[in-house]
């Protein structure tokens, strides 16, 4: 039986997610899982699954080290994210993009893709990305021969692992810090280090992981002359990586090898190993594996007296090495600058962040007033209206009776904006539970609620309300209609013959769109930029308390989604408020 459109969608991010876990045991079969997803999510003509699909598969290839295919999948996938306005979409089809520049050491490309992914994944909590960024810019500061910097991110990437709740993240930056602890001599340090990252990709099945790590202690075993248990360490990192097709890493074995047989004076066995590693390198664009290979094979014919060798593969090294760094510099003086730059937004957002927790502070301060005086208000205010009810019974002098219906009028009024006050600060800080909203319903019911408003039965309103999947708290939703709707009906031009009023609710990608308009009294520029402020009245010969909007946009915020007015005077007045889903 053939799936339905929903079905098939809910496959494909099965999938996905399949693919996604079997990354770290079988690559083969992640990209099989992937490339099936993509099949289905073509067939299907649905964009954020055929972006999402490109996505993973330009993940998978750039693992395996096809950095060429991985960048043009994962660019096919960006263009999709940006069609669809993906936030987190685009950094991750970024973050692909940055891990096959830098792998194939195009440094400065790969750094300033990994600078645009971080603002992203810190804005959504993304803490399982950020570590996986925070780890590739490690990498890049350490080919820099920025130490300092690449400890500290590594050790950021570390603690990101850690709130993501994932030891495989915490492991992959424990392999390089390992690394930077044995070259600064802290030998006792780098291999704690390494350890304590087998034992975690070990408990987690991380084979892939393993190989690097296994790689991380090889390399530590070799400085402290432990070469049997090196040789074994390395040995089975190669066999995992050739098993799992990983190139880079298998060409890190290959010349961490080769440096183990030159120390062990086995050159024979050292000059094959890395003779293996430059051939791979060349075949592959592996720059770095390249030039460390060829300075080893130096040493390697010096020792065996082949000076005519030993200053050819010198003179390649430094070739290859001053060929990097001159096509680099630039760019990488470019990099410090984009650098320093996300530096100081960092430090702008952080003096943003301290003024809107201080206003914020002061928001709870000051509801937390307008709680307590509305509370403490309400009962006299409450009793106020319940002896005007009997006095103006017990009243038969006409002139007294006037005075006192202005007396009665702004008691009324003193009590309606105490209920708006408690109703304001039951938005900003009751919890109710999120429910599936219907829209049709809390339309109606509002509308019907306003039927005792004077000239409401001359309003006509017209409803175009589609069926919107959305989740919030109803009394949120319903405070935003309920404003709404009031709004209209009160600033209605009743002069006119065909007063109306429109609703429309539809969803717009992740968004629901809530448009209500009419065609009313209208607001001056001016007025549009005040009405959302607390006390607020564009028209004063119309009653009304001043928080009905204010009220509205705080449960607009509530929602995290932004509203938007249009008016003219003498033609009627737009509210569009966006809710994300």
């Amino acid at each position: 039986m053939e799936l339905s459109h929903t079905e098939t969608k809910d496959k494909i991010h099965s999938l996905l997610d399949q693919a996604y876990e079997l990354r770290i045991k079988n690559l083969e079969k992640s990209m099989s899982l992937a490339e099936e997803a993509l099949d289905l999510a073509k067939k299907i003509e649905d964009e954020p699954c055929i972006a999402k699909a490109l996505s993973f598969l330009a993940l998978f290839h750039m693992i395996i080290g096809d950095f060429d295919l991985s960048i043009n999948i994962a660019s096919e996938a960006l263009d999709y994210f940006e069609k669809l306005e993906d936030e987190k979409g685009i950094a991750n089809a970024k973050y692909t993009i940055a891990g096959a520049y830098y792998k194939r050491d195009d440094y400065y490309k790969g750094l300033n893709y990994l600078l645009e992914c971080i603002p992203t994944y810190k804005k959504f909590g993304d803490y399982h990305n950020l570590s996986r960024v925070q780890k590739s810019l490690g990498t890049i500061y350490e080919y820099l021969g920025d130490i300092e910097s690449a400890t500290k991110i590594y050790l950021e990437a570390v603690d990101s692992g850690e709130k993501a709740n994932d030891p495989n993240l915490q492991s992959n930056a424990f392999n390089p810090l390992s690394g930077i602890y044995l070259n600064q001599g802290q030998v006792k340090k780098a291999l704690e280090i390494i350890e304590k990252s087998i034992e975690l990709k070990e408990q987690t099945g991380d084979i892939r992981g393993l190989a690097f790590a296994l790689y991380g202690r090889g390399k530590v075993y070799t400085e402290i002359d432990r070469f049997e248990q090196a040789e074994k360490d390395l040995l089975r990192s190669i066999k995992i990586h050739e098993e799992m097709g990983e190139i880079l890493g298998w060409a890190m074995s290959h010349h961490k090898l080769g440096a183990l047989y030159l120390k062990m004076g086995k050159l024979e066995k050292a000059k094959e190993t890395l003779i293996t590693a430059l051939e791979y390198s060349n075949k592959n664009k592996i720059i770095l594996i390249k030039f460390k290979s060829n300075l080893l094979l130096h040493e390697i014919a010096k020792k065996e007296g082949d000076f005519e060798l030993a200053l050819k593969y010198l003179s390649q090294y430094i070739e290859e090495k001053e060929s990097v760094i001159n096509s680099q510099t630039a760019d990488v003086i470019e990099g410090y600058t984009a650098i320093g730059k996300m530096k100081e937004l960092e430090y702008e957002a952080n003096v943003q962040k301290e003024k809107a927790d201080l206003i914020e502070k002061k928001n709870i301060e000051l509801d937390s007033f307008f709680y307590r005086i509305s509370h403490d208000l309400k009962g006299p205010t409450t009793s106020m209206s319940s002896l005007a009810y009997i006095v103006k019974h017990e009243i038969t002098d006409e002139k007294s009776l006037t005075y006192f219906r202005e007396f009665e009028s702004q008691a009324t009024r003193l009590s309606n904006i105490l209920n708006e006050l408690l109703k304001l600060t039951r938005i900003s800080y009751d919890s109710d539970k999120k429910e599936k909203i219907d829209f049709t319903q809390i339309v109606s019911d509002c509308i019907s609620s306003y039927k005792y408003l004077e000239n409401f039965d001359k309003i006509s309103f017209e409803l175009d309300i589609k069926d919107v999947s959305y989740k919030a708290e109803w009394s949120l939703i319903n405070s935003i209609l309920q404003n709404l709707i009031e709004n209209g009906i009160k600033y209605a031009r009743i002069e006119n013959n065909e007063p109306s009023i429109s609703v429309k609710i539809h969803s717009l990608k992740n968004e629901v769109v809530i448009a209500v308009e009419d065609n009313g009294i209208g607001m001056t520029e001016e007025d549009v930029d005040k009405i959302f402020k607390m006390f607020f009245r564009a028209n004063r010969t119309i009653e009304g308390t001043g928080l009905g909007l204010h009220i509205l946009k705080r449960a607009v915020d509530r929602l995290k989604g932004k509203v938007e007015v249009a008016s003219k005077i003498g033609k009627g007045t737009t509210f569009t408020v966006w809710l994300p889903k």
